[in-house]
């Protein structure tokens, strides 16, 4: 090769060079390059003496070779050696040094470069498979073939692969090129009974190479079509077998075939495979044995060339199904109980279920139940078998229920039957007491199952155990063997569902012990809803809020907390509560605010958000008004009591102050003194006021007069001079009551109707002796007292026409003493409690008195002018002067 490459450096050397062409050349011209493997290139100088060798530059696309790659041959000549590492095409280039002075020179005269082609050398294929398919009764001339292409490719150095078929002897030779990895061969005929030799080159710029060669008889490489006519056939008196029968594919002269049958139930994927020492036969029949009677099953065959160990086997037949005959069940039914939600015990029912055999084999159409009483011991501890009808499809079917109430420890046995006969009997007890629970449940869920663990009860050995799982009205169970510790749910289960997983132990002679349970979900998600607030109390700083719980279905989770939610606009808070919290009451809220609030529920999974809700608080709390009402009440009674109690303890204060004491006339002394020598009466002085009043001393309600003056004293009526009060003070001897005075007003005799008017009264008080005493020898002086009183006057005062009727009728019995009359000044003492002070005070004396005897049937008469003086003279009866004015007004 290196001498090849130097003549040809000679070559091109010792050519004349075309005008215009450049003084450098690169051999080899056009490489096509193994990727991973090295290059020489060698550049020449020729028709110049301008450069040498060492004026010249090795370039790689646009990348300058290191010097260190070079090699010197001549003065004319210069080699590079590169790494082909990428598989893209690139230029190496050969240039002069740029020089002073050569620039112009150096275009295009002192530069050459060539293309690099990379590719890789081809690989042998391996895994070379050839097949000749069935056509119709013979078989295909076509040999089809495929292979592993190895090693790889570029677009710039490609592969062909190509495919030779040599039948072996007669030397017919077939081959067929392409760039996949897989073709085809058509033959003249399939050379049966023959050998052929198959292999496959590849090949490519780089290089070639073969495959393994196969050399093996033509049937080797036959696939023929799978069995036909396969038929089933069902015997009843054989309910665990069933027969097969099919037809062969190809005539037995071109190949002999052997056989495989499998086997499933319907709707099943596990399929079951006949053993091959059984079916590795010329046959075209089998029967199947050791099936479940009254079974669905399908079945399918295939076939292949018998003399080869290689060959193909045939695809699978199409389905044959085939039902096996009914027959007794051949395992107990699957009886289980449960207690059926109720109100309280007395609704509660024990339910006693049962589920088919699991080898029913057979339709199931009746239970026979039988019940024993285990604490009656006598004859009729036992029930009679019941036969029970199964009327529906359901999987679960409820044989009795029987009261919580009346609940004692009973056994139950339970066989099943089918049109073949019946099943073994499975026995029950339910104990009336709980027995001992399994420990340590743990349910979780994983890679799509609830797994369960558990340790077993201590004490009492265990026969089996039976796990339960509810969920709303759906309950399943299965039997686990009593070495089980650890298992899974076998049944269908739903995702984002809560299951009520229980262990019960099934102790020996059936008895049920209390079951360990523990809520599960397989899948957990959030919420579907979420709670509804409903806003129980509120007050003004406080509002109680609750909710209910979020029903199972909604949940899809275990929910770990809530979260309430409260805004009046400015700021939101947010308070986390349990999950097994239903109600909280807000605190220290504002007064009289509006306030929006929400519910959040979360699991695992995440939260959903509940149904807004808004209330107002109150502008005052529960109760306050009240207690302002009894608060106030309570002061105002407090203060009427102090008042009360300050009036009692104050009481002769008050009475002095608001009420003064006035003297009682009928307690006056006055009433029983009777002057011995008669008083001259005294003229009122003019500028005096004073008043006048008639006092009528009466003893015994009898007539009181003196006889030694017959003639009634005159009397004279004095007007007010002033606004002032004026009164008299007046009783008798009898202590009959002051009557209603009367005096004259400045319009001449007007009735004032007011009871607030001053009454007045008068007393007379002798300065010497009391009546009944006996007067000393100088006059006897009388003191006029007059005392301010509202006290009403008597009805006599009021009306004198009717005590004039009444003296007349009293005179008739008893005798009148004499009376008396005077006129005083208006000079009234201050105390009317002490007389004698009274009598200091009054210091005018009054002139004797002239008393009148009154005849006892003399006429009363009632003035009609109170002017006219002749009225005194012809009243003397009456005590007190008639008051025509009533009281004054004040």
């Amino acid at each position: 090769m290196e001498s090849a490459t130097l003549l040809l450096l000679a070559c091109l050397a010792s050519a004349p060079p075309a005008r215009g062409v450049s003084h450098l050349v690169i051999a080899p011209q056009s490489p096509v390059l193994e990727i991973g493997t090295n290059f020489m290139a060698t550049c020449m100088i020729f028709n110049t003496s301008e450069v040498t060798a060492d004026d010249l530059d090795w370039k790689l696309s646009e990348t300058i070779i290191p010097k260190e790659q070079y090699t010197k041959i001549n003065s004319s000549a210069l080699n590079v050696t590169i790494r082909i590492t990428t598989e893209n095409s690139e230029w190496l280039f050969c240039l002069c040094k740029e020089k002073p002075g050569y620039v112009s020179l150096n275009k295009g005269k002192f530069i050459h470069g060539i293309s690099l082609k990379k590719g890789y050398h081809p690989g042998k294929p391996e895994n070379l498979s050839c097949i000749a398919h069935q056509d119709k009764t013979v078989i295909s001339k076509i040999i089809m073939c495929k292979w592993d292409p190895v090693g790889r490719q570029t677009t710039d150095v490609p592969t062909t692969y190509t495919l030779n078929v040599k039948v072996i002897p007669s030397g017919e030779f077939k081959n067929e090129s392409t760039s996949e990895n897989s073709t085809q061969v058509a033959l003249e005929i399939f050379p049966d009974h023959l050998n052929m030799e198959i292999w496959v080159e590849a090949h490519n710029i780089l290089g070639r190479i073969e495959s393994e060669h196969l050399k093996e008889d033509a049937g080797w490489f036959v696939k023929t079509n799978p069995p036909s006519n396969v038929i089933i056939i069902s015997e009843e008196s054989f309910p665990t077998s069933l027969l097969i029968n099919w037809t062969h594919p190809i005539a037995e002269p071109y190949l002999k075939l052997i056989y495989k049958i499998r086997f499933c139930p319907q709707g099943s994927q596990s399929w079951t495979d006949v053993p091959p020492a059984d079916t590795a036969k010329d046959i075209q029949s089998f029967r199947l044995q050791n099936l479940q009677p009254d079974t669905v099953y399908v079945v399918q065959v295939s076939c292949k060339n018998a003399r080869d160990r290689h060959g193909y086997w045939s695809d699978w037949s199409t389905n044959a199904t085939k039902r096996t005959p009914e027959d007794k069940p051949s395992s107990k039914p699957e009886l289980w109980t449960f207690v059926s939600d109720g109100g309280n015990i007395n609704e509660q029912r024990v339910q006693i279920i049962c589920k088919d055999p699991v080898f029913a084999n057979g339709k199931i159409n009746r239970f026979e139940m039988k019940i024993q009483d285990l604490e009656d011991k006598g004859k009729n501890g036992s029930w009679k078998w019941e036969s029970i009808p199964v009327n529906s499809s359901s999987s679960q079917h409820i044989l009795k229920e029987i009261p919580l109430a009346d609940k004692k420890s009973i056994k139950v046995y339970v066989s099943a039957f089918n049109s073949a006969g019946q099943s073994p009997e499975a026995v029950l007890v339910i104990p009336a007491k709980e027995l001992a629970p399994v420990e340590e449940l743990k349910v979780w869920p994983h890679e799509g199952q609830l797994q369960l663990g558990w340790k077993p009860p201590k004490g009492r050995p265990v026969s089996e155990y039976v796990v339960e799982w509810v969920s709303g009205d759906q309950r399943d169970w299965q039997r686990e063997n009593r070495n089980t510790r650890h298992t899974f749910i076998k049944g269908t289960l739903e995702k984002f569902v809560c299951y009520n997983v229980s262990v019960y132990p099934v102790y020996n002679s059936g008895y049920i012990g209390k079951p360990a349970s523990q809520e599960a979900f397989l899948e957990q998600d959030v919420p579907s809803d979420g709670p509804t607030i409903t806003l129980i109390a509120k007050g003004s700083n406080d509002a109680e809020l609750a909710w209910t719980e979020i029903p199972l279905h909604s949940r899809r989770g275990f929910i770990t907390n809530y979260t309430i939610f409260y805004t009046s606009g400015t700021e939101t808070r947010a308070i986390t509560v349990p999950a097994n919290v239903t109600s909280y009451t807000l605190r220290s809220l504002a007064q009289n605010t509006k306030y929006d609030t929400w519910i959040q529920v979360s699991t695992i999974k995440g939260s959903t958000k509940g149904i807004n809700h808004t209330f107002t608080t109150l502008k005052y709390a529960p109760g306050e008004i009240e207690g302002i009402v009894v608060g106030v009440s309570l002061g105002f009674l407090f203060i009427v009591l102090m008042t009360m109690l300050l009036c009692i303890y104050k009481k002769d204060v008050i009475k002095k102050n608001f009420w003064p004491q006035i003297p009682n006339p009928g307690e006056s002394t006055i009433g029983n003194w009777s002057p011995d020598c008669p008083l001259k009466a005294e003229t009122p002085k003019e500028n005096c006021l004073s008043g006048i009043s008639v006092l009528d001393v009466d003893v015994c309600d009898g007539k009181c007069v003196f006889e030694e003056d017959k003639a009634s004293l005159p009397l004279k009526k004095d007007k007010y001079l002033s606004e002032e009060h004026s009164s008299g003070i007046g009783g008798s001897s009898c202590m009959s009551s002051p009557r209603q005075s009367v005096s004259d007003s400045d319009e001449g005799g007007d009735m004032a109707d007011t009871t607030a008017s001053t009454v007045q009264y008068s007393s007379v008080v002798a300065s010497n002796g009391y009546k009944g005493q006996t007067p000393s020898s100088q006059p006897q002086q009388a003191i006029f007292s007059r005392s301010e009183s509202t006290q009403p006057l008597l009805d006599s005062e009021e009306n004198p026409d009717m005590l004039l009727q009444e003296g007349s009728r009293q005179s008739q019995r008893f005798p009148r003493q004499a009376c008396f009359t005077h006129t005083a000044r208006n000079k009234i003492s201050t105390d009317p409690a002490d007389s004698n002070q009274l009598e200091m005070e009054q210091q005018e004396v009054l002139e004797p008195l002239d008393f009148c005897p009154l005849e006892e049937d003399s006429e009363q008469t009632t003035p009609a002018d109170s002017h006219s003086a002749d009225w005194l003279s012809e009243a003397p009866v009456s005590s007190y002067m008639p008051q025509l004015g009533g009281y004054r007004p004040q």
